[in-house]
């Protein structure tokens, strides 16, 4: 086999190289389609995103916002989560192919927000199943999420670069009432 540097200096000019996994995380990076999971203040910022004047369309997220979860591949949870509500997320992000990411959104959707100490909320949608994006705020602004969808991105080309395939793996049981996601 020949050095690197060597085939480099035959390859003519215009030809850019890279790994097949590269290339797929870069599809799938400028490809999510999302899945929006609204429960509380914060689906309202998030609708107002998903609006023309942001133009999601330019960071690489297609479809239809309401998607099915077996046309998504991004699911996006903002609001507060409820020991009742949980095993609905858990059950629509099954059902949702590999790979698969999930944006938390908010306060509530991040930690339980205000209403963190009633013993009906979950204390973050984290308990649940597994987070790639928190954003913080109460509620964010569409910056906010615009910013953590870039983020997201950057996390999957990370993943690519490090020769690591993206997965989830995660059985948890929520603190209550015998209330089990697994």
């Amino acid at each position: 086999m020949l050095p690197a540097e060597n085939l480099y200096a035959r390859l003519p000019q215009g030809i850019v190289t890279t790994s097949v996994d590269q290339l797929f995380q870069w599809a799938r990076k400028s490809s999510l389609w999302p899945m929006t999971f609204g429960l509380a203040c914060c689906a309202i910022e998030m609708i107002s995103t998903f609006m023309a004047k942001h133009d999601l369309d330019r960071f690489g997220l297609i479809g239809q916002v309401g998607a099915t979860p077996r046309q998504s591949d991004l699911m996006i949870v903002s609001g507060t989560v409820t020991t009742k509500m949980a095993p609905a997320v858990r059950i629509l992000w099954e059902q949702m192919p590999e790979p698969k990411w999930v944006i938390s959104m908010g306060g509530c959707a991040t930690c339980g927000g205000p209403y963190y100490r009633y013993p009906t909320v979950v204390q973050g949608v984290d308990q649940v199943i597994p987070v790639d994006v928190y954003i913080g705020g109460c509620p964010p602004r569409p910056e906010a999420l615009m910013h953590g969808i870039l983020k997201l991105q950057e996390k999957i080309m990370r993943q690519a670069k490090e020769g690591r395939r993206p997965t989830a793996d995660l059985e948890l049981v929520l603190a209550g009432e015998g209330v089990e996601v697994a």
